[in-house]
């Protein structure tokens, strides 16, 4: 069972886990022991979802579900099938909770009195600067 925060609980039924070799640490173990796992899980059919839950995970992490809606995680940084299948499972955990966090809002703030200041003394000065490129045509009007 994987436990999102306190809403999401997710039954190790409804995860699919798939070993594969890894190219990972494990010398010439990594050549004949399937070590690497891939846990799936189906956002899109999955019966332990809310419909808001299942949005807000299809938007923060579109990129990493096909087009069955299935979200795959894979981890081979251990030697062990057992170990992966553990870090895999806290990975698809963190994942989750990550999408499923509510944004921030956003809080207005107002700039302050001496950024203002600021802001404008820098115009003065573009503007001083600029003035001061201008050629005067004073040399012609002698002629």
């Amino acid at each position: 069972m994987i436990e999102v925060g306190d809403l999401l609980r997710i039954p190790t039924e409804a995860l699919e886990f798939r070993a594969g070799t890894s190219s990972g640490p494990g010398g010439q173990n990594v050549n004949r022991v399937r070590t690497r796992v891939t846990v799936c899980f189906d956002v899109a059919r999955s019966g332990c979802l809310s419909d808001i839950q299942r949005e807000r995970i299809f938007d923060r992490l579109g990129a990493r579900i096909n087009k069955a809606g299935i979200l795959k995680v894979r981890s081979q940084k251990h030697r062990t099938q057992q170990m992966n299948r553990v870090a895999a499972q806290e990975r698809l955990g963190e994942l989750l909770a990550a999408a499923l966090q509510a944004p921030s809002r956003r809080k207005k703030t107002r700039p302050t009195r001496a950024a203002k200041e600021r802001r404008l003394e820098e115009k003065r000065r573009r503007s001083r600067q600029k003035r001061e490129r201008v050629r005067t045509t004073s040399h012609m009007d002698a002629d």
